[in-house]
């Protein structure tokens, strides 16, 4: 029997997988470093996970897509700090916001649930991405590891075709997990 995005605990998962990614800041040495997604350095990825935790405050107390731009600032130069405001920002928001309550987001209106267990599918993703980029530790927790893969594998058809990732890597059906969530997400960790 396999996971659903149900059976997990995404509040607890949300703050791992930003430990995840605070690790992995920690360790930036050269912000212009290439990363495995091919058209950003280390410095553009934090940027994009930085940017997707603005926005969720402002999304999580109801504004609108509209609304909630006005409510950003730019980010400054100095984004490890911009990732542990944002950071704490972010998590202070899903904990005080009912899951069953609804978010509008780009694509239409979802779950707060569903809106949180997507944004912690991309920061996990992305903390293996910056662990390659800085020569770090690439192995993610494993219970985080399962619930992304209980999010990802049933789009697997459409993962590719949103454009959101690159084409899914050829990978044997009895490699680990996470080489296979990788792979899915059009990543090679071998």
């Amino acid at each position: 029997m396999s996971a659903t995005t149900t059976d997990f605990d995404w509040l607890e998962l949300q703050k791992q997988a930003h430990n995840e990614f605070s690790a992995r800041v920690a360790a930036i040495t050269d912000w212009d470093a290439p990363t495995p997604d091919t058209e950003w350095s280390v410095r553009d990825l934090v940027r994009h996970v930085v940017s997707e935790q603005q926005w969720i405050p402002p999304l999580l107390a109801g504004l609108s897509l509209q609304d909630a731009r006005r409510e950003l600032r730019p980010l400054g130069p100095d984004l490890a700090a911009e990732w542990r405001t944002y950071s704490a920002l972010a998590t202070d928001a899903w904990q005080s916001t009912p899951l069953d309550s609804e978010v509008h987001l780009s694509y239409g209106t979802v779950s707060v649930a569903d809106y949180l267990s997507e944004q912690v599918s991309d920061v996990a993703i992305h903390s293996w991405d910056l662990a390659r980029a800085t020569a770090t530790n690439e192995t993610l927790d494993g219970s985080l590891v399962e619930a992304v893969w209980s999010v990802f594998a049933p789009q697997k058809e459409t993962l590719e075709a949103s454009g959101l990732f690159a084409s899914p890597v050829p990978m044997e059906d009895d490699a680990p997990l996470q080489s296979r969530l990788l792979a899915l997400t059009g990543r090679d960790d071998r």
